[in-house]
């Protein structure tokens, strides 16, 4: 099987090389800062993650297209980070559950962004989900279930990553 031919994307020019204004370069260690960078900012009416990234040659198949898991890995942090902010931004939210439906590609080149919602909370339970686009066209639907930890457990400062 022979290899795909490199299609070059044509990228929007936007400020910052190619990200959209009011993005933050959120800064992961460990798996996460694998896959970035990501970006992210706050959304101005209800305060919850708005994240994107730029597909990279090191998030495609042999298509050229963003991998379905580079996608879901994404959602998962959207959602986890979604619940985590709504909860009070100062744990981190384990997945429980997490679903997707892909409905178009996410090509080289192209600008990822999704905005989570929160769908309802319980006392130990969060669900969200989110549509996600590339270049504005939607290439991801997902949901997620996450775990609200203890109030005993370790804190962090999800906020503190998009600020």
């Amino acid at each position: 099987m022979s290899a795909s031919p490199r299609i070059d994307a044509a990228e929007p020019p936007t400020p910052d090389g190619n990200i959209p204004a009011g993005m933050k370069k959120i800064t992961f260690m460990g798996f996460m800062a694998l896959t970035g960078p990501l970006w992210g900012r706050l959304d101005d009416a209800d305060g919850l993650p708005v994240m994107g990234f730029r597909v990279e040659d090191r998030h495609c198949n042999p298509m050229q297209v963003c991998h379905g898991g580079m996608l879901m890995t994404f959602a998962d942090m959207l959602l986890g980070f979604t619940v985590g902010i709504a909860e009070g931004g100062r744990k981190f939210m384990p997945t429980v559950n997490l679903a997707g439906d892909y409905v178009g590609p996410a090509p080289l080149g192209s600008w990822v962004e999704g905005k989570g919602r929160l769908i309802r909370q319980t006392r130990n339970l969060g669900f969200a989900e989110s549509l996600i686009t590339a270049d504005g066209v939607p290439c991801l639907r997902a949901s997620g279930i996450m775990k609200i930890p203890a109030k005993d457990s370790r804190e962090g400062d999800i906020l503190s990553l998009f600020r």
